[in-house]
């Protein structure tokens, strides 16, 4: 069988992802952006660019990425950063919950169709990490705010994907994919359960064997063959990939002695699968249903927008952050990449009929990561943050 074709895709989208990269750094646009965007031109409603089979394969690599995204979240639930970082394990919680209340409801009102709405408020809850921190660096800043902003950002995707891991098992239920009554439950019981229990027993031995192989050196053979092997067996037992991966990361970032080096393994080989992973999303967007999204549409990014600003003005007062604080943490969480894209191509997925799903959070990441990263760097400046010299929190192993 010959490959060249698909050889060919896989180059040709590292090589976009590389000139993204360089191109978004000139014009202040996430590559993840520019990913989308390049991936939805290549498409089959527009300049069709790639063979008729060119995402055949596309739900593996969704997995294989999801399943590396999942164990990445995962070194964010650490006992000792979630101690050390209260006031942002609170503002991180009540922006999570906020927001998705506000986005299902706003869901709710326009399509009446319940499954939808608690997707989609989940999805809503993801932010954008990397060009959220991109910005403070760029910006110099360092402060009060900034380390807000910088642990909040570590830790709420995280609570969205348990979040959106528990949705998804109810809209199942609600849609009758997991049968009626009691039976539904007891499925989706075992479903959240099973991929929790597999996660950590998996994740115990692999917390233990972290670093004694070879000890000092990161082990990509052993990292990577834990968290595909927990992906698979999840798959096969009918539970959460990325609820399994995402325990298994937790696992190890609170059991092993050199939990640092499985992480980073793992970031350094998700990189071409993520470029990959955007492009195809890009590629698999229906620009024919984005003119029927308009008022579904607006009423997601209205919600999150509204979501943002009050999850982060009602955590901060829980949390007991200064005024100053609590009025500028929400505006500076709306940035939505990776994550968001990924839940959705999951819950598209499992629940096919629901076809609205991907487009729209496509169209909304797209809006957020124009917008979020510049109201971000609004806020800084305003809290006169920025120019300081910005210093991320060191890795300790």
């Amino acid at each position: 069988m010959n490959h060249a074709t698909d050889l060919l895709l896989i180059g040709g989208t590292m090589l976009l992802a590389l000139t993204a990269h360089g191109l978004g750094q000139r014009i202040h646009i996430p590559r993840v952006t520019l990913l989308l965007l390049l991936g939805a031109l290549a498409g089959p409603e527009l300049f069709d660019l790639l063979p008729p089979d060119a995402d055949a394969h596309f739900g593996f690599i969704t997995q294989l990425t999801l399943a590396m995204v999942g164990f990445l979240l995962g070194e964010r639930m650490s006992v000792k950063d979630l101690a050390e970082g209260r006031q942002a394990l609170i503002v991180s919680l009540v922006v999570t919950l906020v927001t998705a209340i506000f986005v299902a409801g706003a869901v709710w009102l326009v399509t009446r169709n319940l499954p939808a709405s608690l997707l989609l408020g989940a999805i809503a809850t993801a932010t954008a990490p990397a060009a959220t921190l991109d910005v403070l660096r760029e910006a110099g800043a360092n402060g009060p705010l900034t380390r807000m902003i910088y642990q909040v950002v570590a830790i709420d995707d995280a609570w969205g994907a348990i979040l959106f891991s528990v949705c998804l098992v109810s809209a199942e239920l609600l849609l009758g994919n997991g049968g009626t009554g009691l039976g539904s439950l007891g499925i989706g019981v075992v479903e959240v359960g099973g991929s929790l229990v597999l996660g950590i027993v998996l994740g115990l031995p692999m917390a233990w064997l972290t670093g004694r192989i070879k000890p000092g050196e990161p082990m990509l053979l052993e990292s990577a063959g834990f968290v595909f092997v927990a992906a698979g067996l999840a798959g096969i037992l009918g539970f959460s990939y990325l609820l399994t991966c995402m325990t298994l990361g937790i696992v190890v970032a609170n059991r092993a002695h050199h939990h640092i080096r499985p992480f980073r393994s793992i970031e350094g080989v998700s990189e071409p699968f993520l470029a990959l992973f955007f492009f195809m999303a890009g590629y698999q967007l229906e620009w024919s249903m984005l003119p029927t999204l308009g008022a579904l549409g607006l009423a997601y990014v209205g919600a999150r927008v509204a979501g943002r600003l009050a999850g982060g003005h009602i955590g901060g007062y829980l949390a007991g952050s200064p005024p100053h604080n609590r009025r500028r943490i929400g505006a500076c969480l709306m940035p939505q990449a990776g994550i968001a894209l990924g839940l959705a191509l999951v819950a598209t997925e499992r629940l096919p009929e629901l076809t609205y799903i991907l487009p729209l959070v496509i169209g909304a990441t797209v809006i957020f990561e124009l917008v979020g990263p510049p109201l971000t760097l609004i806020q800084l400046r305003h809290a006169g943050e920025t120019g300081k010299g910005y210093e991320a929190p060191a890795d300790d192993d």
